[in-house]
């Protein structure tokens, strides 16, 4: 990829990852050598830098966050990627997921309502040298049906419940993984398409997103 390592940035994400990821209980090869690659540090604001690493959100701005590192990890595991499958990501935000996803799956096509986030995220990946990477400004709940079915659905933002779009693109046998409850509290649930009108659902742990807003998510205005 395109960026010159910092010594003291690279410490800082082994150090991360052995305590933050595999110190939890994360195995899966792929997920860990992602992380361990990907430099979470360039995804924050310039005065988080020092942050990065460390074991909790932080904000990007915009009323949005970077997840802590272990969702991340988990979430991703969940996913169960092998290495050639087609993701659709819900909610690009900073770009670190994404980069995560784009370093094990073949292809990523991410999804981010807010126009000026979802630049960011573009000219930073494409700096660092993605080109597996498709991207689109609009409402995450309805998809992108053009490019369904996805093998993997990973939606990081909370939604009252898995979008009614988001199943049907799914292909059968996929996996999709999403918090699903309030505005202040949810569950992560991962959800294994067994045909094509029956979903399996595994409850994980709960969580604590920003809401999913659109069509098939929370409205903007909390009050409506």
């Amino acid at each position: 990829m395109g960026w010159n390592e910092d010594p003291h940035y690279r410490d800082l994400r082994k150090r991360m990852v052995e305590y933050q990821i595999v110190g939890r209980g994360v195995r899966d090869r792929g997920v860990i050598e992602a992380m361990l690659k990907v430099p979470r540090h360039l995804f924050v604001p310039p005065p988080y830098r020092e942050e990065a690493y460390n074991d909790y959100p932080l904000s990007i701005g915009r009323g949005q966050t970077i997840s802590q590192p272990y969702m991340v990890a988990v979430m991703t595991e969940a996913l169960e990627l092998k290495g050639d499958e087609k993701v659709l990501e819900i909610g690009t935000g900073s770009g670190y997921q994404t980069a995560v996803l784009a370093e094990i799956a073949s292809e990523v096509f991410t999804i981010e309502r807010d126009p000026l986030l979802a630049e960011r995220a573009r000219e930073l990946l494409e700096s660092l040298g993605y080109r597996n990477i498709h991207f689109r400004v609009g409402d995450g709940t309805l998809g992108w049906p053009e490019e369904a079915p996805f093998d993997r659905i990973i939606v990081t933002a909370a939604a009252p419940s898995i979008p009614k779009p988001l199943r049907e693109q799914l292909r059968v046998g996929g996996i999709i993984v999403i918090p699903v409850g309030g505005r202040y509290g949810q569950t992560l649930v991962k959800g294994k398409k067994v045909s094509d009108e029956k979903m399996e659902i595994e409850e994980l742990f709960d969580c604590a997103f920003v809401p999913l807003v659109g069509e098939y998510g929370f409205p903007e205005n909390p009050g409506l």
